[in-house]
């Protein structure tokens, strides 16, 4: 893996590292090379994993991790798709506004309005209205 590097240490049980160590010597690669590949095969199992992905979606969501945490789990294209589906949460709708008052009720209906009753109700049996 080209790029820079950063040294890691860590405290692991003496058993797991006495089995590593049994692996790189049968492979004939160094145990740094072995927790690389071990490390990048795990994070490409989760990057696939749903449950992760939805997990890290909601930790984008939430603000808890940046856009570059994303990108560098998910890749770019899925980086981009949360971002854009965030932006569009993120919209608030917007408020109609009305130019004018609305019309009153004798306005919007030229001074008559009707009045529903039984008589000019539809007639179930054949469809058309009676009047």
């Amino acid at each position: 893996m080209a790029g820079e590097k950063t040294r890691v240490d860590f405290n692991a049980p003496k058993s797991l590292v006495e089995r590593a160590d049994s692996v790189v010597e049968i492979l004939d690669i160094s145990r740094t090379r072995l927790l690389i590949d071990a490390l990048e095969d795990e994070l490409e199992e989760l990057a696939n994993d749903e449950e992760f992905r939805r997990r890290l979606s909601d930790a984008y969501y939430d603000d808890r991790v940046g856009y570059d945490t994303v990108e560098a789990i998910l890749g770019r294209e899925e980086a981009m798709r949360l971002k854009l589906l965030r932006e569009s949460m993120d919209r608030t709708p917007a408020t109609p506004k009305l130019e004018d008052d609305l019309p009153s009720d004798d306005d919007f209906y030229d001074g008559e309005i009707p009045e529903w009753t039984g008589s000019n109700a539809p007639d179930a049996s054949d469809g058309e209205s009676r009047t």
